[in-house]
């Protein structure tokens, strides 16, 4: 927890809101510390698996890897950690800086919020771009997958219907 002197007349509400962020920070943190700490085995696991060849692992080996059926508590842990904790990070900033000066300069206190909520904002349309381009990323794969796919059945199908006509 932050090391700070309490002045003896601070409003009990602005304790609570300082304490509940502390706490959520500090335990988010640790939670994503947590999975990737768990999950950091399993991918070195996998690392070290049997190649096809000297070229890297098999497609197989990577389908049945630990860390594909674990990609859930990855992004969990990703989100936490980068998301929210920062998030949380510059909320304490604001309301440690009203538990700290509110005695002192009511203006450092209202600068220092004025300061931090274009960061908040800046943070919150960054994530969201970033999150739709993986989004977009991710959806343009899988499309292009599926049509390979598609062309594949479309192929076999054509050369399957070539070998029952010369039948």
């Amino acid at each position: 927890m932050v090391e700070v002197h309490l002045e003896p007349d601070l409003p009990t509400m602005l304790l609570v809101l300082f304490a509940i962020c502390t706490t959520l920070v500090v335990s988010i943190h640790l939670i994503a510390l947590f999975i990737s700490t768990c999950i950091l085995p399993h991918i070195n696991a996998v690392a070290g698996d049997k190649f096809d060849d000297d070229t890297g692992p098999s497609t197989a080996v990577l389908r049945l890897s630990p860390h594909i059926r674990l990609r859930w508590y990855v992004e969990l842990a990703w989100i936490l950690s980068t998301g929210v904790g920062i998030l949380l990070f510059l909320a304490q900033m604001s309301v440690l800086t009203w538990v700290r000066f509110r005695g002192i300069s009511f203006t450092a206190s209202v600068v220092a919020v004025a300061v931090i909520v274009p960061a908040i904002i800046v943070f919150i349309v960054f994530a969201v771009h970033f999150y739709r381009q993986l989004i977009a990323h991710k959806y343009e794969r899988v499309t292009s997958d599926i049509s390979e796919l598609e062309n594949a059945v479309l192929q076999l199908q054509l050369a399957n219907c070539r070998s029952t006509d010369m039948v």
